[in-house]
Parts: structure tokens; sequence; C-alpha cells
């Protein structure tokens, strides 16, 4: 394919694209984050946590002008929906009533990630949009029953919504550290307490009393810091935890390995200790320019009460404070992270539908679902956990 200079590649591993070049892409986005960075896209696929066996078989899409790289996305080949967290199970279903096969699909997205942010990485709207159109053009080339891209963000849904596909809402909980009055952040966890309604407060500081009065205490790591022994301890709990589910889990060991020897600034781990021994731990990502931090991981060795949201919610909001981090997103789904201050936030994907009475369909679906996603907003918007100022 090729418009004016502009030509696109097509590869089955990342690691044939430049790092520099890529990351050099990624930093001029709007909502960049560490999950599109070369460094973890390669490890997901170097690690076989996301590679062909696991039914995610990548092809990254890439525009150059000459040497220059203009736009760029990673796309994968899917087999089922699972690590998505953009339920389209039922989409599926429909296909294979009516005998038609819905697999394999495309999905553009960072796997097992539902971290909102830039999907389509470009120099401008108009290599965005190439970039999009040449992957819908390389799906119906290859017959696939669609191409979903999952958590972009608005340039990305401006970029989807031009080209004709259909965008689907959901709802996500971030914190935001400012304080209402003012707009300046919290001084400290105890004024971000005061700005909480007293029941919500008092709440918080019962589930904290719990966890401490049981012995635990917490001691956190960043980067580098974060020893050979507390990445095996967190993998030991991570593992532990889909194992208690009945599922194996997603990322295997050398994920983790590649993170701490690839990508260091971009994690800290919180760990619980009791009695000198660790008991537990969560593994937040960050994204240190934007000063953003990701709720990612977590497991337990050992039954606290409240040792779950002092681990995953407490510890890293105090983190956030002391540390000047603007946001924290607790991940997919969840509204009872509202009474932890975390609000609910629209997420995007949009989809693309090769066969035609599907997409009537599909799209007259997401029309009432968007309808319901309003709704629900505007729901949680009367049960804020803020104190109300005082008339």
């Amino acid at each position: 394919m090729a418009e004016d200079d502009t030509t696109l590649r097509i590869v089955a591993d990342i690691s044939e694209i430049d790092a520099a070049a890529w990351d050099g892409l990624l930093a001029a986005q709007a909502d960049a984050s560490p999950f599109m960075r070369h460094a973890y896209l390669h490890a997901m696929q170097a690690s076989g946590s996301a590679a062909s066996d696991t039914g995610w078989t990548p092809r990254i899409l890439s525009l150059w002008r000459q040497d220059d790289l203009q736009a760029a996305c990673a796309l994968y080949l899917k087999m089922h929906s699972y690590g998505e967290y953009v339920f389209d199970w039922a989409w599926a279903d429909a296909y294979q009533r009516h005998g038609l096969a819905y697999y394999p699909k495309a999905v553009i997205a960072p796997p097992f990630t539902p971290v909102p942010g830039a999907r389509l990485l470009a120099r401008d709207a108009a290599s965005r949009a190439l970039l999009l159109r040449a992957a819908v053009a390389w799906c119906e080339e290859q017959e696939l029953s669609s191409l979903h891209l999952l958590f972009g963000n608005e340039a990305d849904m401006a970029a989807c919504a031009g080209a004709g596909l259909m965008l689907r809402h959901q709802v996500q909980f971030h914190w935001q550290n400012v304080r209402a009055a003012d707009g300046q952040p919290f001084d400290d966890f105890d004024a971000f307490l005061a700005s909480l309604a007293q029941e919500k407060r008092k709440k918080i500081r019962q589930e904290r009393r719990k966890v401490a009065e049981a012995g635990v205490r917490f001691r956190w790591a960043q980067g580098r810091d974060i020893a050979a022994a507390d990445w095996e301890f967190f993998y030991r709990c991570y593992e532990r935890t889909y194992l208690e589910h009945g599922n194996a889990p997603y990322l295997a060991r050398s994920f983790f390995t590649s993170m701490a020897r690839d990508m260091p600034a971009h994690w800290l781990l919180f760990v619980a200790e009791r009695d000198g021994e660790p008991i537990a731990c969560s593994l937040v990502a960050l994204e240190p320019d934007q000063r953003v931090a990701y709720g990612r991981y977590w497991g337990a060795l050992a039954r606290v009460d409240c040792l779950h949201f002092e681990a995953c919610y407490y510890q890293p909001l105090q983190w956030c404070i002391a540390q000047g981090y603007q946001r924290f997103e607790g991940g997919a789904q969840g509204e009872h992270k509202m009474a932890r201050a975390l609000m609910p936030v629209r997420t995007s994907s949009a989809h693309w539908l090769a066969h035609p009475a599907f997409a009537e369909a599909v799209e007259r679906f997401l029309e009432r679902e968007g309808q319901g996603v309003d709704h629900y907003l505007e729901e949680l918007a009367q049960r804020t956990p803020f104190r109300q100022a005082a008339s």
C-alpha cells in the first residue's frame, strides 16, 4: 500500500521495529502509557504470554515515509475473546448460531491490559486515519470477521468515527489527586480523607485499622530498588490468585523478569508483612512523565480482613499523594471503588464488522447499550463519596 510516498509494512514481531523509533512515536501521543512501550509489547510476545500458542498472533502495522516512522499499531489475530475486557461473547455466539465464523478476529490493544490510552500511534491525524484504513483493508483481505480497537484515546476514537467504525462505551473508576475547593493536590492522606463524607471517611479508617490491628505492615519499592526476591514473591502471589479462581495466570514469570530488566522505572511494588514475613503484595504501573499510576496486579498468601483494600487502594493512594502523582486508575469495572473515591469515567472502543447484517444488528445493540451507559453514569453521579459543600 502507498499513499503519496508513504508505505505500509506488516511484520509478525515487534522486535523488527526499532525500539527507539516506536517509543519516540509513543511519547508524542496524548495519553501515552507504559503498556504501549516497545519493551512491554515485546515481553508479551517473547514470554509466550501473548503469542500464537495462546491465541494472540501479533501483526505489527507501520507506515513509513522513507526511513521515518509515521504511524504504527499493535494488532493481534485472536482465536478467542479472553483477556480483552470489552466483552463480545454474545456477538460470537450470534455468529455461531447462524453458521458463521467469528474467529479469527483482529484486536488493536495491548494484551490483558484494560487501560485507556493511545492505540494508533501517529505523527498527525492524517497518518492516524491512513493507518486505520490500512488495518481495515488488511482485515478485509484476510477475510476476518471483525476489527476491535479497545480502550482508545480521543484521537483514536475520532479516527475510528471518521472511518465509520462503531463506537462503544464502558465505565471505569479513576482517582484524581485534586481538592474540590481549590483544584490543588491533597497535602496528605488525612487531607484526602477529610474531603470525603463522614460515612465514607469512617469506613476507610475502620478498614485500615483492621489491617493494622492484624499486625500487618507495608513497605514499598520502586524501579531497580525492587529486589529479585520481591519479584519472585510477587509472582507467587499473582499465580496463586489465578489458581484459586481455577485459572492459569495470563502472564508468564519471564514477562515480569523482562519488566524488571527493561522497564524498571515503570513499576512500584507494595509488600504486606506480618511478623517480618511477606504475606501479600500489589504491583502498580507508573507513567512518571505524566504522573499517573495504574493498579494492575495483586495476590495474597494469607487471609486478612480488608487487606485487599489496603494493598490495592489505600497504600497506592497514599503513595500518589506523597509523590505528587495526579491520577490513579483502578482497572476495569467495580463501582465499589467509588467508596474509595475512585470516580466513574467513560472509556471507549471501536468496532468494524465485515458482515453487513451483523454490523447493522450490533449498531442497534450499541445504541441501546450506550443509552444504558449514559443512565448509569447519571446514577453514579448522584452517589458521590465526597462531602457536600455547605450552602
